[in-house]
């Protein structure tokens, strides 16, 4: 049997492979860059936020209220409009009741994701939109919590 020779081809490739591993490339602000399918984020996401919503409902709020609550928070989608450009300003709006079997939901029943092209526009929409201001007005009665989260994706 002959002895394996050493090969600078492969062990250069073997090299490059293990950095590989090891390396991250991050665009200077914190965010891993978009270069592959499987980076953290993409080119469309760059700056985007997203703006997660849990709610838990009174004990003492009526389940056709909650319905109705969750229909109107789902027309924001199109009902806020952009104050300048005079359209609607949400990328992507989803959401719906728990169903998770980890039992750490902590009260709450229903979860939203509302995605933002921008901080600007997720700031008008908490700070300013009619839209939204009339519908957290009309859910005070019913609603017990409302726990907020806001990132970007891959912002660390």
């Amino acid at each position: 049997m002959s002895k394996p020779r050493f090969n600078p081809l492969y062990a250069a490739l073997a090299f490059v492979a293990l950095v590989g591993l090891f390396f991250v490339p991050f665009d200077g602000h914190g965010v891993v860059s978009s270069g592959s399918a499987g980076s953290a984020t993409s080119k469309t996401d760059a700056g985007h936020v997203t703006h997660v919503a849990l709610f838990e409902w009174k004990t003492a709020a009526d389940p056709d209220a909650v319905v109705m609550a969750h229909k109107r928070l789902m027309a924001l989608r199109t009902k806020c409009i952009h104050p300048t450009r005079k359209q609607p300003y949400i990328v992507s709006l989803k959401g719906g009741r728990d169903h998770s079997p980890e039992g750490l939901q902590h009260g709450a029943t229903h979860g939203y994701v509302v995605e933002f092209a921008s901080i600007e526009d997720r700031d008008y929409y908490v700070k300013t939109d009619p839209a939204h201001k009339a519908f957290v007005g009309g859910i005070s009665d019913i609603v017990e919590k409302v726990t907020v989260l806001d990132f970007t994706a891959g912002f660390y």
